[in-house]
């Protein structure tokens, strides 16, 4: 190969922004060199070297993008401590047939028990299947869309939160909504309905959303839409968080007091 069209070579990876076949090139030329490697062979290497570096960082913008407390996976999650999740419906969710029907999922149960950690790893798996997901705490959720009222920019963002072929609403249920909030919610909720999934984690039963929302029809139009179409898993185990704790008293002789 000439210098001219090494340079030539170069100047053209770094124009079409194959940034990993550039990096592995010379190292690559001299090892298929020597190797008598064919032209199929060389290219098919770099094409596929490059795309898999692409997927890696477009997933790892998207987990960016999805803003998520903390990184969990399914694999992390302890299904042994959690007996009351059927692990077949986790497996069929991971399919992402769900988000192709536009349906939702909702995770019951107290605190402790891994709603969050189950949410963020099923999500984990709608992000390696490159579809866009944004995470955020319940509380947040309804601040914002109140600065957003007041500002006179709410539709900007329902449009915003709708656009995400996932969205995650976290700890529904932790704080009571007032009359603003639960309107606002309402409207997020009738939005997304079948155009977009949402996965929702609450502490409480469908029968307190009545007192959560200070209003027995507007929790019943939002269970409505939420339910219509949905996966419901009510996780009935311990904390984790005191399973840790009682560890922790074990360690220390705290179980014999």
């Amino acid at each position: 190969m000439s210098t001219i069209m090494y340079e030539r070579l170069c100047a053209n990876l770094e124009r079409l922004k194959l940034t990993k076949i550039a990096m592995v090139l010379d190292n690559y030329l001299e090892r298929a060199n020597k190797e008598d490697t064919s032209i199929i062979e060389a290219l098919d290497y770099l094409i596929e070297t490059e795309r898999s570096y692409k997927d890696e960082t477009s997933l790892i913008m998207r987990v960016n993008v999805a803003g998520f407390p903390y990184r969990k996976t399914l694999e992390d999650f302890d299904f042994k401590f959690q007996p009351s999740i059927d692990i077949k419906t986790i497996n069929e969710l991971k399919t992402m047939r769900f988000i192709h029907n536009k349906e939702n999922v909702i995770l019951l149960g107290p605190p402790g028990v891994g709603k969050t950690h189950l949410a963020i790893g099923i999500a984990q798996e709608v992000l390696r299947n490159k579809f866009s997901t944004y995470y955020i705490n319940c509380h947040k959720l309804v601040t914002q869309l109140n600065k957003a009222e007041y500002e006179n920019k709410l539709e900007i963002k329902l449009k915003t939160l709708s656009k995400y072929k996932l969205l995650i609403i976290d700890e529904v249920g932790y704080l009571p909504f007032d009359k603003q909030g639960a309107n606002l919610f309402f409207q997020l909720i009738s939005k997304r309905y079948e155009k977009n999934s949402i996965i929702l984690t609450s502490n409480k039963g469908f029968s307190d959303w009545g007192e959560i929302f200070g209003d027995n029809t507007v929790a019943s139009a939002i269970l409505d839409r939420l339910l219509h179409h949905s996966t419901v898993i009510n996780i009935k185990g311990e904390s984790y968080r005191l399973k840790e704790r009682k560890k922790v008293f074990t360690m220390i002789g705290g179980d014999n007091k």
